[in-house]
């Protein structure tokens, strides 16, 4: 998918973990682990809008489209 979640390159730029993330966003990890993994088919905007929050970052800066 030319779509790319670069959710753990804000982990580490703010030195959060996955587990900090999940429970702050409310997402199991389960989930987490799809979306980092780039298996997610889709993202609701709530959830986007919960994982910037929590980041403070901008869709921008999780989502990056990549030419196939």
């Amino acid at each position: 998918m030319p779509i790319i979640v670069n959710v753990d390159v804000m982990l580490a730029k703010r030195k959060m973990s996955s587990t900090e993330l999940g429970e702050k966003i409310g997402i199991t990890l389960t989930n987490l682990s799809i979306l980092k993994t780039n298996k997610a088919k889709a993202i609701r905007f709530s959830t986007l809008e919960a994982i910037c929050k929590a980041l403070d970052c901008q869709p921008g800066d999780i989502l990056e489209y990549k030419v196939p």
